[in-house]
Parts: C-alpha cells; structure tokens; sequence
C-alpha cells in the first residue's frame, strides 16, 4: 500500500499531528486505511486537503463551514455560484463583527476617557458604569 504516514502529511502541510487526527475526528479529513502493521497511510491529496483547511480558517471560516465547502467540492452538481455564496455570507459575517467591535472599541474609549486613572478602584469610573444597570454613570 503506497501513501503517506501521518507524519509526513503533517509535515507536508505544515501542521501537527494533533491537527490531523482532530480532523479526522471532525469528519473533515477521512479515516484512512492501515497497513498490516497498523499504520495509518494517507492518500496523496490529504496534504492538499489539510492545507485547504488550514487556509479556508485563516478566512474565518468554521469547520462545519469548511465541511460544507468540502461536500461542494466534492460534488459534481455544485455550481460556482453556490461556492460564492458562502463566501459571500462569511464575509456578511466578518463585516457584522467587525462593526461589533468597533462598537465595543468606541465604547471601552469613552470608559478610558472618563477614567484618570488616579484615586481608589472603589471610586473608578469605569468600574462604576459596568456595575450600573444601562453601563451608563
């Protein structure tokens, strides 16, 4: 049986073995077959396989989500469009949080503001507006 060694996959991807196994266990990379030795061995196409996640992550992407691009891919009838679409809708999400922790930045710098950083903690404004009801003193 000729293939890869998980090892060599994850060294050829760039992870660690740790990673494999848990994409394995995720569903995202599938259980390969063993030698009679009992050696996992990878296909070829598991090292590109492990990078696409790798990359598709550092997009934000949520492993379910990649396991949704992974059956697309894998599925003759999927159109580019489809692909596009949940790329689209990542990218609605990242805008959404990122206009969230704007919110939450502008908040935290009018606390900051307020606080002159001297006299006691009981008496610090920032800690006053978090225990009011509105977060407002």
């Amino acid at each position: 049986m000729i293939g890869l060694k998980v090892g060599e996959v994850a060294k050829q991807a760039g992870v660690n073995l740790q990673t494999i196994h848990y994409y394995e266990r995720r569903g995202l990379l599938p259980t390969p077959p063993r030698t009679d030795s009992n050696y996992r061995v990878y296909p070829g196409d598991a090292v590109l396989r492990v990078r696409f996640i790798k990359r598709t992550q550092e997009l934000g992407f949520t492993l379910k989500e990649i396991k949704e691009l992974l059956s697309l891919r894998a599925s003759p009838r999927t159109r580019c469009v489809d692909v596009r679409r949940r790329a689209e809708a990542k990218r609605n999400d990242i805008d959404d949080r990122v206009r969230t922790l704007h919110a939450i930045r502008k908040a935290l710098t009018k606390l900051i503001d307020e606080c002159s950083g001297t006299g006691p903690a009981t008496q610090c404004p920032i800690l006053e507006a978090l225990d009011s009801e509105d977060g407002e003193r």
